[in-house]
């Protein structure tokens, strides 16, 4: 089996490339099942994120699918459109890859504890959709316990540096004081609680929580003293915010380039400060050209986040150490399971061959056989049972060769030569 990561991300492609090739949880499962049924694949996961998308495949050996090819097809986009972002990865750098990803060493900001969630999210819906076995149940179990381990021993995750985190301090290097000023919050995820706890913890007295189900803004705008609305009324609250972040899952812009240039209009021009976090955009890029209107997206809190991180570099430096060492072992394990589950197939084949001989000189000494013949018999069967796959393959192999030295030694040939 070969383990394989096939992807994009904030490093290797645009926005405008990676919302393209975003997995919604209605497609999820969907697309898990079409990718464990393409050829060769036994097991498969999408990790899909604001900053990644990611496939994590087992393949059989022998057999090569072509993994890009199959997600031009199910997004419906040009092959040509994405191959110079596409990364890919397999075996020990595969690992390796996950155990960065899990443990926050890969995301825009590093250290972010936000990606360990989404991963596990991934998995779980992988395990709901039946395309997870032994291979990536372990893998995933592993890459848990490393990021954890890693996240305890270093530092990598001091200093807040999350995309919510940097939206709230944006906002507040841009109005100053935030008591006098009004949000609009536009989602109620996870995302967009941590929004909402680091605009109150700077200070920000109006709140106003807009989703597509009222009551889950509610839920949202009770614990942090703010208002709730329907996303159909933003027009009608949007001339009030100072402030607009949105976190949604849609598919299509929510904030129109004409509802800003209203609202605009209606706050005398004063400056609306857009924060869009949501991958594809919730806010249409044309509203980012308004006088007055000054539209961020993920990619570009990437400058902001940067003066933040020397802590976390120097922790990410001990991170990338342990990682090392942590692949090491997890390879190793690897690969001692493999021996051993060789080891359990062989037995395994040669107690059915042994039943089966036994049982039919069983049944001859029963029917009246010469016990002395049947048992001759059902030792020339299964000698010859047992060493039929290895003279074959022993055929195969070169005089002198070192293939030829460790068959030798696996079949103790040469052990037995110093015993006699």
């Amino acid at each position: 089996m070969s383990f394989i990561v096939l992807g994009l991300s904030h490093k290797t492609a645009p926005l405008s490339v990676r919302e393209k090739l975003v997995f919604d949880d209605v497609l999820m499962t969907d697309a898990l099942r079409r990718l464990k049924s393409s050829p060769g694949i036994s097991e498969s996961m999408i990790l899909s994120t604001c900053n990644r998308t990611e496939l994590y495949c087992y393949e059989e050996e022998g057999v090569i699918t072509d993994l890009m090819n199959w997600l031009s097809s199910i997004k419906s986009i040009e092959r040509d459109e994405i191959k110079d972002h596409i990364y890919k990865y397999t075996g020990e750098s595969a690992v390796r890859h996950i155990l960065r990803v899990a443990s926050g060493l890969d995301s825009m900001m590093l250290g972010e504890p936000q990606i360990l969630g989404q991963l596990k999210d991934a998995y779980k819906k992988a395990t709901s959709a039946e395309t997870v076995g032994k291979f990536l149940n372990r893998l995933m179990q592993f890459s848990f316990s490393s990021a954890k381990l890693i996240r305890s021993e270093t530092e990598i995750g001091s200093n807040p540096v999350s995309v919510a985190y940097t939206a709230a301090k944006l906002a507040e290097q841009i109005h100053g004081d935030l008591t006098s000023k009004c949000a609009v919050l536009i989602g109620s995820g996870d995302t967009a609680t941590l929004v909402a706890n680091h605009l109150k913890g700077s200070g920000l007295q109006k709140l106003i929580i807009a989703n597509r189900t009222l009551q889950k803004a509610r839920k949202l705008a009770t614990r942090y003293s703010g208002e709730a609305i329907s996303i159909s009324t933003l027009p009608k609250f949007l001339p009030q915010a100072d402030i607009v972040i949105t976190c949604t899952g849609s598919t299509k812009p929510i904030l129109t380039k004409s509802m800003v240039s209203r609202a605009l209009k209606d706050r005398n021009k004063e400056p609306i400060f857009i924060v869009d976090l949501a991958v594809p955009r919730d806010v249409d890029p044309g509203a980012g050209g308004l006088d007055n209107a000054y539209l961020y997206t993920v990619d570009d809190l990437q400058s902001v986040i940067l003066s933040n991180l020397s802590v976390r570099k120097d922790a990410a430096a001990i991170a990338e150490e342990m990682i090392y060492l942590q692949v090491q072992d997890y390879m190793h394990q690897s690969k001692s399971q493999s021996a051993s589950n060789a080891m359990q197939d062989y037995r395994s084949y040669g107690n059915d061959v042994k039943n089966k001989i036994l049982n039919d000189a069983i049944e001859n000494i029963s029917s009246g056989a010469d016990p002395k013949v049947v048992v001759e018999r059902l030792a020339n069967k299964l000698t010859n049972k047992l060493l039929h796959h290895p003279t074959v393959a022993l055929k195969t192999i070169d005089d002198n060769s070192a293939t030829l030295k460790l068959a030798r030694e696996i079949l103790g040939l040469d052990q037995e030569n110093k015993q006699s």
